[in-house]
């Protein structure tokens, strides 16, 4: 692959698209509590082990992988900007659908939201100049780093801040509007990249074989290496399930805002993380689904409805 694909998008589209992550991760933010960030100080292990495997093991990991096996500059820019983002708005969801540790995995996305502000520029700038097959393509576009921090505080940080505050203002509005909140943020998205690869099927078509597998692969990788962690940290089932799945689900929403601002010619890239977005969820819920089926699973199930019984009771 080379030169840039003609990738079809309207720039006034971005607007909507910086609304819609905004309003996921507002969604999200009305769960978190102050207590979730003091969690990680009480009980470090799980939270940090996972930010690490995030922000420190995956981006390098992904920048040696794919110079080694010399996937298309364009293509391993997308990778490499995939990997530099947060867990995904989801995962909650799909650690609680799995019968995990939620509260792990509502304390690293709590944090990660964060760290995000500042490693995910720093990395994507880092890996994408280390990687000598994309370094040109990188250094062809002059960027402002203080561009994609303030890019990504508008999108992350400012909406957790205000779901936080809205949550602890209007404790009963927040526990009613969380679920409706999601969902509809999820659908809009599905909505968003669906119409962007309408626009663009016969370009998809074309080059599906070119990044279909590298998707699968990447992902593949990310969550082994939240799983790997969690066996190396010995963590309990829960936890490393829920490590897991905050490490193999990232926040391809935010790699698209960063794609449709400052790289609207990118196509190989916006082709691999508009497809992580969808690809993400099906194998998260394909493993929440064999995870609460399994053995560990059911006995989780079990010991919520004892406890729900002993509440009613």
């Amino acid at each position: 692959m080379s030169g840039a694909l003609p990738i079809q998008f309207d720039p006034a589209s971005l607007v909507m698209l910086n609304a819609i992550m905004a309003l996921m991760m507002f969604g999200v933010s009305l769960t978190l509590r102050v207590e979730d960030f003091r969690r990680v100080l009480v009980a470090p292990v799980a939270p940090v082990a996972g930010l690490i495997a995030q922000f420190m093991l995956l981006p390098a990991i992904t920048c040696f992988a794919t110079w080694w096996f010399r996937v298309d500059p364009e293509l391993a820019l997308g990778m490499i900007l995939v990997a530099s983002c947060p867990g995904g708005t989801f995962s909650n969801i799909m650690t609680w659908l799995g019968r995990a540790n939620v509260a792990v995995s509502v304390s690293m996305t709590a944090v990660s939201s964060l760290v995000a502000t500042v490693m995910t520029p720093f990395n994507f700038a880092l890996y994408g100049y280390l990687n000598p097959d994309t370094r040109e393509i990188f250094t062809s576009i002059a960027i402002d780093p203080f561009s994609i921090l303030l890019l990504v505080l508008l999108v992350l940080a400012v909406p957790m801040c205000l779901g936080m505050w809205v949550a602890r203002r209007f404790p009963g509005l927040a526990a009613r509007s969380e679920k409706p909140f999601r969902i509809a943020a999820l659908v809009v998205f599905l909505a968003f990249v669906a119409i962007a690869f309408s626009n663009n099927f016969a370009l998809f078509i074309e080059r599906f074989h070119t990044f279909f597998w590298l998707v699968v692969a990447h992902n593949m990788m990310a969550l082994s290496l939240g799983n790997l962690m969690g066996r190396a940290c010995r963590m309990p089932v829960g936890d490393r399930r829920a490590v897991t799945m905050e490490v193999g689900i990232q926040n391809s929403g935010l790699g698209l805002v960063i794609l449709f601002t400052f790289f609207p010619e990118a196509g190989g890239m916006m082709l691999i993380t508009a497809f992580w977005g969808v690809w993400h969820l099906v194998s998260g819920l394909t493993l929440a689904m064999l995870w609460a089926r399994s053995k560990d699973g059911r006995a989780a199930r079990a010991l919520e409805g004892n406890q729900s019984q002993k509440g009613v009771s």
